[in-house]
């Protein structure tokens, strides 16, 4: 596995050209290491649904999970986990040994985690705080601040970046780098908007990574690392993520950064 620290501006020929690029993943590890196969372990708990597992493929959580290194021993924030597709996952592998909070604003995303949250064994989930603090684009987030929590390990965040304004994202970062302890990690899964495009209806639900990798920076975050194990070659990056010419297999960027040490 590359670990690489590089600023924002030598990514613009790395990154977005790797991304452009690159081959994807194969559908599952050829070789799985000891955590990767706890993952396909996990990805045949009785709580996901075949809906859930049909996603498997592309999504391809144990790629994700094992390049934000993760462990079964660690303490995770999961930022905006909706539906649950990815708590589903991390909530069995970190049962044991680890602690999984999540945080999400009161009202559209808190309701849409609901469901998940009354499953089985999801009890031991905590949902912690939005925040009151700080600043904040409005719409449905509102203002986050310091979430009320002991230092984490990892924070994550799957197809959500996109989501948030610019003043948001800010505000987001900001809040993440705050809840871990130094030397945490801070994983970026998102689709993938051409490189200084700007926004359009079409696009409206992807974004720039090298955007992404310019404002991690600028809440104090080291750069790590990318996987390019999303990558989709056959998406041209022109359609919204939805329409049913792209659907699920949108491409995507997963982005690694680490708190200071």
């Amino acid at each position: 596995m590359r670990t690489t620290r590089l600023s924002a501006l030598s990514v613009v020929a790395g990154t977005a050209a790797t991304l452009l690029i690159a081959s994807p993943a194969p559908a599952q590890p050829a070789n799985p290491t000891p955590f990767q196969q706890r993952i396909l372990e996990v990805l045949r708990d009785d709580n996901r649904t075949p809906e859930d597992r049909a996603r498997d493929p592309n999504r391809q959580p144990w790629d994700t999970l094992e390049f934000f290194r993760m462990r079964e021993d660690m303490r995770v924030i999961e930022i905006l986990p909706a539906g649950g597709w990815y708590t589903k996952i991390l909530a069995p592998l970190l049962r044991e040994d680890g602690k999984l909070y999540v945080v999400h604003p009161p009202g559209f995303y808190a309701d849409a985690f609901a469901e998940a949250a009354a499953l089985p064994g999801m009890e031991e989930v905590e949902q912690i705080g939005w925040g009151a603090t700080g600043g904040g684009g409005g719409g449905p987030f509102g203002p986050s601040g310091r979430w009320d929590v002991e230092p984490v390990d990892l924070i994550v965040t799957f197809r959500n970046y996109h989501n948030f304004s610019p003043a948001d994202r800010m505000t987001v970062n900001e809040s993440a780098f705050d809840a871990l302890k130094p030397g945490g990690y801070y994983g970026i899964v998102d689709h993938t908007r051409r490189h200084m495009e700007p926004g359009t209806q079409a696009n409206g639900r992807r974004v720039d990574p090298v955007l992404v990798i310019k404002e991690v920076q600028e809440s104090g975050f080291e750069f790590v690392d990318f996987s390019d194990s999303l990558r989709r070659p056959n998406d041209e990056l022109v359609l919204e993520v939805g329409n049913p010419e792209v659907s699920d297999r949108a491409d995507g960027f997963t982005l690694l950064f680490q708190k200071p040490e």
